[in-house]
């Protein structure tokens, strides 16, 4: 079992910057990836960015060039560090763990963006 507790999300001006940290409840040693989705009201959750056990990294279209995903492995925590924000980066951001065998959610972090 897997827990994950995110926090850093809120209230930002566009063109500001936010960093999202997601907390694991074991070493992430052990987990294959781990990745940040967001999903926006009325619409379907969708991926941010991953990465692996190995550190290659994965970006949406969307946030290439603004998102960095990093992982702190004696913390065993996952960031992602957002800039440039735009009000359509508005959504609630979920941390995600993936295993052998399961998947693991966070309860999520509401991030808004104000024009």
């Amino acid at each position: 079992q897997v827990q994950l507790v995110e926090s850093g999300g809120g209230l930002v001006q566009a063109g500001g910057s936010l960093r999202l940290s997601c907390a694991a409840s074991v070493s992430i040693f052990s987990i294959n990836a781990m990745g940040w989705y967001r999903q926006a009201p009325g619409k379907q959750r969708e991926l941010v960015a991953d990465i692996s056990r190995g550190d290659n990294t994965n970006y949406a279209d969307f946030v290439k060039g603004r998102v960095t995903i990093s992982r702190d492995n004696a913390k065993n925590t996952v960031y992602l560090h957002m800039n440039s924000l735009k009000p359509e980066d508005t959504a609630v951001y979920y941390c995600h763990a993936k295993t052998q065998f399961y998947n693991y959610w966070g309860q999520g972090t509401q991030v808004t963006v104000s024009s």
